[in-house]
C-alpha cells in the first residue's frame, strides 16, 4: 500500500510503501489524532523498516492507495 502526505510550503509530497496487509483503519486513526492534536508527530514504518515521522502541524493531505493505483504510463 502506497500512501503519500503532501507537506506545507514544501512542492514534493513524501512517499511511503507501507505492507500490504498494513491496517488503514488503525491509519487513518493515527492521521486523525495527529490532526485533532492528539499527537505532534504521525510516526509510519515502511516496508524495509525505516520510520518516517512527519510534524502534524504540516501535513496539508494524505493519500492512502493500494500498490499500482497510480497512473501507469506506457506504450500500447
Amino acid at each position: 500500500m502506497d500512501v503519500r502526505i503532501g507537506v506545507t510550503h514544501s512542492p514534493r509530497e513524501i512517499t511511503i510503501e507501507l505492507d500490504d496487509d498494513f491496517d488503514t483503519s488503525a491509519l487513518r486513526a493515527d492521521v486523525e489524532g495527529a490532526l485533532n492534536g492528539t499527537s505532534r508527530v504521525l510516526w509510519l514504518t515502511d516496508v524495509r523498516g525505516r520510520q518516517v515521522g512527519v510534524p502534524s502541524d504540516r501535513i496539508a493531505y494524505i493519500d492512502i492507495g493500494s500498490d499500482g493505483s497510480s497512473n501507469p504510463v506506457g506504450f500500447s
